[in-house]
Protein backbone atom coordinates (compact mmCIF):
# COMPACT_ATOMS: atom_id res chain seq x y z
CA UNK A 1 0.00 0.00 0.00
CA UNK A 2 1.33 3.42 -0.91
CA UNK A 3 0.71 5.00 2.47
CA UNK A 4 3.05 7.78 2.03
CA UNK A 5 2.65 8.83 -1.64
CA UNK A 6 3.93 12.33 -2.19
CA UNK A 7 5.30 12.28 1.63
CA UNK A 8 8.02 13.46 2.22
CA UNK A 9 9.86 12.50 5.63
CA UNK A 10 12.77 12.66 7.82
CA UNK A 11 14.33 10.22 9.77
CA UNK A 12 17.12 11.09 11.72
CA UNK A 13 19.46 8.35 12.99
CA UNK A 14 18.29 7.04 9.85
CA UNK A 15 22.00 4.97 8.60
CA UNK A 16 20.85 2.29 11.21
CA UNK A 17 18.68 0.22 13.29
CA UNK A 18 15.34 1.33 13.62
CA UNK A 19 15.95 4.62 11.04
CA UNK A 20 16.95 2.46 8.83
CA UNK A 21 14.34 -0.26 8.74
CA UNK A 22 11.81 2.99 8.75
CA UNK A 23 13.84 4.48 5.80
CA UNK A 24 13.53 1.37 3.84
CA UNK A 25 9.59 1.35 4.89
CA UNK A 26 8.64 4.60 3.69
CA UNK A 27 10.80 4.77 0.42
CA UNK A 28 8.42 1.29 -0.16
CA UNK A 29 5.31 3.42 0.87
CA UNK A 30 5.83 6.33 -1.21
CA UNK A 31 7.71 8.47 0.52
CA UNK A 32 10.96 10.88 -0.34
CA UNK A 33 13.10 10.65 2.37
CA UNK A 34 16.04 12.51 4.29
CA UNK A 35 18.25 10.55 6.15
CA UNK A 36 19.53 11.75 9.44
CA UNK A 37 22.47 10.43 11.18
CA UNK A 38 26.10 11.58 12.29
CA UNK A 39 27.63 8.47 10.65
CA UNK A 40 28.58 9.74 7.24
CA UNK A 41 29.48 6.49 5.60
CA UNK A 42 26.98 4.37 6.63
CA UNK A 43 24.51 7.38 5.94
CA UNK A 44 25.71 7.65 2.35
CA UNK A 45 25.92 3.73 1.50
CA UNK A 46 21.73 3.86 2.78
CA UNK A 47 20.88 6.60 0.17
CA UNK A 48 23.38 5.25 -2.56
CA UNK A 49 21.46 1.75 -2.01
CA UNK A 50 18.08 3.31 -2.28
CA UNK A 51 18.38 5.73 -5.11
CA UNK A 52 16.27 8.38 -6.14
CA UNK A 53 13.88 8.63 -3.17
CA UNK A 54 16.49 8.68 -0.37
CA UNK A 55 19.12 11.59 -0.12
CA UNK A 56 21.70 12.00 3.13
CA UNK A 57 22.22 14.99 5.39
CA UNK A 58 25.01 14.37 8.33
CA UNK A 59 23.10 15.96 11.31
CA UNK A 60 24.18 15.89 14.84
CA UNK A 61 20.46 16.54 16.44
CA UNK A 62 22.12 18.03 19.49
CA UNK A 63 22.61 20.86 17.39
CA UNK A 64 20.35 23.54 16.82
CA UNK A 65 21.83 25.13 13.61
CA UNK A 66 22.19 21.62 12.57
CA UNK A 67 18.73 21.14 12.49
CA UNK A 68 17.15 23.73 11.22
CA UNK A 69 19.72 23.52 8.30
CA UNK A 70 18.46 19.40 7.65
CA UNK A 71 14.84 20.51 7.76
CA UNK A 72 15.34 23.63 5.37
CA UNK A 73 17.61 20.84 3.37
CA UNK A 74 14.43 18.24 3.04
CA UNK A 75 12.14 21.48 1.75
CA UNK A 76 14.56 22.24 -0.54
CA UNK A 77 15.51 19.07 -1.57
CA UNK A 78 12.04 17.49 -1.90
CA UNK A 79 9.76 20.76 -1.41
CA UNK A 80 7.79 19.97 1.93
CA UNK A 81 8.18 18.57 5.17
CA UNK A 82 5.34 15.76 5.94
CA UNK A 83 6.78 13.74 8.34
CA UNK A 84 8.95 14.28 10.95
CA UNK A 85 10.82 10.73 12.84
CA UNK A 86 12.70 12.21 16.03
CA UNK A 87 14.02 9.03 16.32
CA UNK A 88 18.01 9.61 16.79
CA UNK A 89 19.29 8.46 20.07
CA UNK A 90 22.53 7.41 22.45
CA UNK A 91 22.69 5.00 25.51
CA UNK A 92 25.13 6.28 27.59
CA UNK A 93 27.19 4.83 30.53
CA UNK A 94 25.84 2.00 32.09
CA UNK A 95 26.12 1.65 36.39
CA UNK A 96 24.58 -0.99 37.90
CA UNK A 97 23.44 1.18 41.01
CA UNK A 98 22.48 4.86 41.09
CA UNK A 99 24.97 5.58 43.86
CA UNK A 100 27.60 4.94 41.53
CA UNK A 101 27.08 7.10 38.57
CA UNK A 102 29.10 9.91 38.22
CA UNK A 103 26.32 11.41 36.03
CA UNK A 104 29.33 12.56 33.38
CA UNK A 105 26.98 11.76 30.65
CA UNK A 106 24.00 13.64 31.70
CA UNK A 107 24.61 16.61 29.28
CA UNK A 108 25.56 14.76 26.23
CA UNK A 109 22.44 11.85 26.62
CA UNK A 110 19.84 14.52 27.16
CA UNK A 111 21.44 16.81 24.38
CA UNK A 112 20.84 13.87 21.96
CA UNK A 113 18.14 11.97 23.29
CA UNK A 114 15.98 14.76 24.89
CA UNK A 115 17.31 18.31 23.29
CA UNK A 116 17.22 16.75 19.48
CA UNK A 117 13.56 15.62 19.98
CA UNK A 118 12.93 18.93 21.00
CA UNK A 119 14.08 21.05 18.47
CA UNK A 120 13.58 18.48 15.65
CA UNK A 121 9.81 18.80 16.68
CA UNK A 122 10.19 22.30 16.58
CA UNK A 123 12.13 23.25 13.26
CA UNK A 124 9.65 20.41 11.73
CA UNK A 125 6.19 21.94 13.22
CA UNK A 126 7.29 25.93 12.09
CA UNK A 127 7.36 24.59 8.66
CA UNK A 128 4.36 22.35 8.92
CA UNK A 129 2.30 25.08 10.89
CA UNK A 130 2.61 27.32 7.86
CA UNK A 131 2.20 24.20 5.25
CA UNK A 132 -1.41 22.40 6.22
CA UNK A 133 0.01 20.50 8.84
CA UNK A 134 2.14 17.23 9.23
CA UNK A 135 3.40 14.23 11.26
CA UNK A 136 5.78 14.29 14.17
CA UNK A 137 6.86 11.05 15.59
CA UNK A 138 9.27 10.74 18.76
CA UNK A 139 11.27 7.36 20.07
CA UNK A 140 11.18 7.31 23.32
CA UNK A 141 12.04 3.57 25.58
CA UNK A 142 10.31 0.77 27.55
CA UNK A 143 13.03 1.90 29.73
CA UNK A 144 11.13 5.71 29.94
CA UNK A 145 7.55 3.76 30.91
CA UNK A 146 8.97 1.06 33.37
CA UNK A 147 11.44 2.40 36.21
CA UNK A 148 14.64 0.21 36.90
CA UNK A 149 18.90 0.17 36.12
CA UNK A 150 20.68 0.98 34.65
CA UNK A 151 21.22 3.59 32.37
CA UNK A 152 19.65 6.71 34.74
CA UNK A 153 20.42 9.17 32.48
CA UNK A 154 19.05 8.22 29.44
CA UNK A 155 15.74 6.87 31.29
CA UNK A 156 15.59 10.17 32.06
CA UNK A 157 15.46 11.69 28.79
CA UNK A 158 13.47 9.37 27.34
CA UNK A 159 10.67 9.79 30.10
CA UNK A 160 10.88 13.48 29.33
CA UNK A 161 10.18 12.63 25.40
CA UNK A 162 7.16 11.32 26.54
CA UNK A 163 5.96 14.04 28.80
CA UNK A 164 6.91 16.43 25.77
CA UNK A 165 5.22 14.93 23.30
CA UNK A 166 1.58 14.88 25.16
CA UNK A 167 2.77 19.04 25.44
CA UNK A 168 3.03 19.69 22.09
CA UNK A 169 0.74 17.51 20.86
CA UNK A 170 -2.30 19.39 22.31
CA UNK A 171 -0.44 22.87 21.77
CA UNK A 172 0.26 21.79 18.04
CA UNK A 173 -3.15 20.65 17.16
CA UNK A 174 -4.70 23.73 15.75
CA UNK A 175 -2.52 23.44 13.11
CA UNK A 176 -3.06 19.91 11.92
CA UNK A 177 0.11 18.67 13.26
CA UNK A 178 -0.32 15.35 15.10
CA UNK A 179 2.30 14.32 17.60
CA UNK A 180 3.00 10.99 19.06
CA UNK A 181 5.72 8.46 20.19
CA UNK A 182 6.94 4.89 20.12
CA UNK A 183 8.09 3.19 23.14
CA UNK A 184 10.32 -0.01 21.98
CA UNK A 185 11.82 -2.28 23.95
CA UNK A 186 14.21 -5.46 23.62
CA UNK A 187 14.57 -4.23 19.75
CA UNK A 188 17.80 -5.61 18.69
CA UNK A 189 19.00 -1.86 17.67
CA UNK A 190 21.65 0.27 19.12
CA UNK A 191 22.42 0.02 22.30
CA UNK A 192 20.59 -3.92 22.37
CA UNK A 193 22.74 -6.33 20.01
CA UNK A 194 23.14 -9.17 22.86
CA UNK A 195 21.43 -12.03 23.20
CA UNK A 196 17.35 -11.35 24.94
CA UNK A 197 16.21 -14.46 25.25
CA UNK A 198 16.16 -14.69 29.05
CA UNK A 199 14.64 -11.22 29.35
CA UNK A 200 11.63 -11.91 26.87
CA UNK A 201 10.96 -15.21 28.64
CA UNK A 202 10.69 -13.23 32.39
CA UNK A 203 9.29 -9.90 31.06
CA UNK A 204 7.67 -9.98 27.67
CA UNK A 205 3.88 -11.47 27.74
CA UNK A 206 4.14 -12.02 23.70
CA UNK A 207 7.56 -14.52 23.57
CA UNK A 208 8.38 -13.28 20.40
CA UNK A 209 11.72 -11.57 19.27
CA UNK A 210 10.65 -7.89 18.50
CA UNK A 211 12.59 -6.28 15.52
CA UNK A 212 13.45 -3.31 13.97
CA UNK A 213 10.91 -3.63 11.23
CA UNK A 214 8.23 -3.91 14.24
CA UNK A 215 8.90 -0.36 15.25
CA UNK A 216 9.24 0.85 11.67
CA UNK A 217 5.92 -0.46 11.16
CA UNK A 218 3.92 1.78 14.07
CA UNK A 219 6.12 4.82 12.64
CA UNK A 220 4.32 3.91 9.45
CA UNK A 221 0.78 3.81 11.04
CA UNK A 222 1.30 7.06 12.71
CA UNK A 223 2.95 8.62 10.03
CA UNK A 224 0.30 8.14 7.76
CA UNK A 225 -3.62 8.51 7.56
CA UNK A 226 -4.56 5.81 9.10
CA UNK A 227 -3.88 7.29 12.28
CA UNK A 228 -5.03 10.74 11.17
CA UNK A 229 -7.18 10.75 14.71
CA UNK A 230 -4.09 10.02 16.60
CA UNK A 231 -2.59 12.26 18.65
CA UNK A 232 -0.66 12.39 21.97
CA UNK A 233 -0.15 8.58 21.80
CA UNK A 234 2.52 6.58 24.10
CA UNK A 235 2.50 3.60 21.53
CA UNK A 236 5.24 0.85 23.39
CA UNK A 237 6.40 -1.61 20.42
CA UNK A 238 7.42 -3.95 23.08
CA UNK A 239 5.61 -7.45 23.24
CA UNK A 240 3.59 -5.95 26.53
CA UNK A 241 6.53 -5.70 28.15
CA UNK A 242 5.36 -2.09 29.94
CA UNK A 243 2.37 -4.62 31.54
CA UNK A 244 4.83 -7.04 33.32
CA UNK A 245 6.14 -10.01 32.85
CA UNK A 246 4.33 -13.35 31.55
CA UNK A 247 2.19 -14.68 33.90
CA UNK A 248 2.62 -18.82 34.05
CA UNK A 249 0.08 -20.62 35.57
CA UNK A 250 2.02 -24.12 37.18
CA UNK A 251 0.81 -27.80 36.30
Amino acid sequence: MQLLTDKVAIVTGGASGIGLATVELFVEAGARVVIADVNVDQGMAVAEKIGASAVFKQTDVSSADQVRSLVEFAVTQFGGLNIMFNNAGISGAIHSRFLEDDLQDFDRVIAVNLFGVMIGSQCAGRHMAKNGGGSIINTSSIAAITPGLPLISYRAAKAGVIHFTKSIARDLGEYGIRVNCIAPGHIPAGMTFYDMSERIRVAQPLQRQGMPVDVAKAALYLASDLSAQVTGVILPVDGGTHLGGPIRVRK
